[in-house]
């Protein structure tokens, strides 16, 4: 097919909503029998609906096949807008709905686990006592995937350290900067110490996510800042519950991001260890994109967020 030159306006007139969603579902399930079943309706009201789309276009949106269909090029570019058409429309009913009634809505949030359990939390649990109709979509996870999440409008924002993402469209707000810090349990006796260097510390027996992660890469990072290698592990593993257990031993030592000593408030079960640090501090804050307008719920959450990590404005 070849597109067909005609106006936008004489376009727009005859793409619906509906056809759009049709759309964007048979790609998701990658068939059309499937996509009927999900949506509910019958297979040929699914063929029916693409081939009004394409006929609409004048260019073919799938590629049909044995294995099921592919979007074409042309047949991306109408799932990429169509993804913001429907969130944007999406965001407007939620808009209409708080300005009828200013204590329901929802925010969806994107957070790193460290983030969830000191800033994200706290803020939903104030929040949700003032506003108790309101409703919090939570997805945890690395800065990567969450701004991935993002893209695909499945989240409002993310709060984050930032790893600099690519290109114009995301939007940054810098909340704090934080280093991540060396710690024990308080009944570690280096918590004694005044003054101890990362060097004499590589003997000690080390909880550290694993090296092939995003926080097991930023805690190697701590070493080789000051120029050496990270230790020998004698516990990889990411499960919090399983660090503080064994930190409570008064053993061992592991790495830890510096606001969660503070948030939601003094962590009696974590010490930080008076070393010296070689790597900067970096910036964590919220990411959203650009094109799109945010919900009055989420820029309420978000200015909660500022609100509660003001004891961490010196580290900016």
């Amino acid at each position: 097919m070849t597109p067909k030159k005609q106006g936008t306006e004489q376009i727009g007139r005859r793409l619906k909503l509906r056809d759009l969603r049709i759309l964007m579902t048979v790609v998701e399930c990658g068939t059309m029998g499937k996509a009927a079943e999900r949506l509910a309706i019958s297979q040929p009201v699914v063929s029916k609906a693409i081939a009004d789309i394409e006929h609409a276009l004048g260019v073919r949106l799938l590629d049909r096949s044995q294995r099921g269909v592919e979007p074409t090029s042309y047949g991306q570019a109408l799932i990429k807008r169509g993804i913001a058409i429907l969130d944007e429309m999406r965001q407007g009913i939620e808009e209409i709905q708080f300005l009828s009634d200013p204590t329901a809505g929802e925010v969806r949030i994107g957070a790193t686990d460290e983030i969830n359990a000191a800033i994200v939390a706290p803020v939903i649990d104030r929040l949700s006592r003032q506003y108790p109709r309101m409703t919090f979509h939570v997805v945890a996870g690395v800065p990567a995937p969450l701004r991935r999440e993002l893209v695909a409008r499945n989240v409002d924002f993310v709060i984050a350290r930032f790893a600099r993402p690519d290109g114009e469209e995301y939007s940054e707000e810098i909340l704090f900067h934080d280093a991540l810090v060396v710690v024990a349990g308080p009944n570690n006796p280096l918590t004694r110490h005044r003054k101890l260097e990362l060097a004499d510390l590589l003997s000690e027996p080390w909880i550290l996510d694993p090296i092939n992660t995003d926080f097991g890469a930023m805690q190697a990072e701590v070493f080789r800042a000051a120029g050496l290698d990270p230790p020998r592990l004698t516990v990889a593993a990411p499960s919090i519950t399983l660090r503080n257990e064994l930190l409570a031993t008064g053993r061992f030592l592991t790495v830890v991001v510096g606001f969660s000593l503070l948030l939601p408030r003094e962590n009696p079960r974590l010490k930080a260890l008076a070393v010296k640090r070689h790597h900067p501090r970096q910036p964590v804050g919220v990411t959203a994109l650009k094109s799109r307008s945010l919900s009055p719920v989420a820029q309420m959450f978000i200015e909660s967020v500022r609100e509660w990590v003001k004891p961490l404005a010196n580290n900016r």
